[in-house]
């Protein structure tokens, strides 16, 4: 419910309370088409929808549990890197921090490697805590606004145990949509240009792109050593 409510997330594509692994349940949130880069909207957003199941353990049951603690690693590494490697705060800046001690091709990743201050440090953890704690009062925002219909998709849940994007949609054609944050450029030196970016040609939207096949050169047949 979270995630559909925010403005720059994906479409839930499937919500499911069956088992799979260690998770009890899960939901499928994903692109229409191709993405080739992600907005500082898109990360905050995916924080948030990220922070739904604990926001709403505390919201229904006011005691939260242990369920929700895959979902705070990834929420906290998300954030992590926002800060310190996309430079989307304003403490920070557009600077990377750390190195990252990974060896993809062996299959082994141990992680963010600190190679800064002490007072850098404190800085970064403040900021990690400061996009985790907006996230989790903006997802809990969401779920307090939309309490009626989080309560008939868990109805429709524990009937059906999984809901398709159709199902989904249906019950969630009233959620009230969560506005738009402002515009952010990381300083307040940086004002954002109130002129629109430049409109797509919609022949370059639609048109497939067309490749030019090299043409064949023929050569010419010998018979008996002669040229023909």
């Amino acid at each position: 419910l979270v995630a559909h409510a925010l403005p720059h997330t994906d479409p839930v594509h499937k919500i499911t309370i069956m088992p799979r692994g260690r998770a009890l349940g899960y939901t499928m949130v994903l692109p229409d088409d191709d993405k080739y880069s992600t907005t500082r909207n898109q990360l905050l957003d995916q924080l948030a929808y990220s922070l739904g199941g604990r926001a709403a353990e505390e919201l229904i049951f006011h005691d939260p549990s242990t369920g929700a603690s895959n979902d705070i690693e990834k929420a906290t590494a998300l954030a992590r890197a926002m800060v310190t490697q996309y430079g989307m705060t304003e403490a920070i800046g557009a600077i990377k921090l750390g190195s990252d001690a990974s060896e993809p091709f062996m299959g082994r990743d141990y992680g963010h490697q600190r190679d800064y201050s002490e007072n850098v440090a404190a800085t970064v953890d403040a900021e990690i805590r400061k996009l985790i704690e907006n996230a989790h009062q903006e997802a809990f925002d969401i779920l307090v606004e939309n309490r009626t219909t989080l309560d008939a998709m868990v109805l429709q849940l524990l009937e059906k145990e999984t809901l398709n994007k159709e199902e989904i949609s249906e019950i969630f054609n009233r959620v009230n949509s969560w506005p738009r944050r402002p515009a952010w450029t990381g300083s307040a030196t940086r004002v954002p240009s109130q002129q629109p970016p430049v409109a797509v040609p919609e022949r370059i939207v639609t048109e497939p792109a067309i490749t030019k096949k090299p043409s064949r050169v023929k050569k010419s047949a010998k018979k008996d050593g002669s040229d023909e």
